[in-house]
């Protein structure tokens, strides 16, 4: 059996196991990579996570955010191959 990370996008809503103080246990995924960042909905605190824990304390996804727009290509002769 192989181990899948959670795909996330920056812009997803997810819904935690345990609530924040604050009551609310909503949060929006606010960066990706071996941490994970991710800011409550009520009270606007940011949060930075490992991975593994984001993963763990994750209930579900709710509802996924926008697609990230594709970057803009770079203009001939500015970083391409030579």
């Amino acid at each position: 059996m192989t181990w899948a990370p959670l795909q996330c996008r920056i812009g997803d809503i997810v819904k935690m196991k345990k609530p924040h103080p604050c009551g609310s246990d909503q949060w929006e995924i606010t960066r990706t990579g071996m941490d994970i960042g991710i800011r409550c909905l009520k009270c606007g605190r940011q949060v930075l996570l490992p991975r593994p824990k984001f993963e763990k304390a994750v209930k579900k996804l709710t509802s996924p955010g926008a697609a990230a727009p594709a970057p803009a290509p770079l203009p001939p002769g500015k970083g391409g191959k030579k």
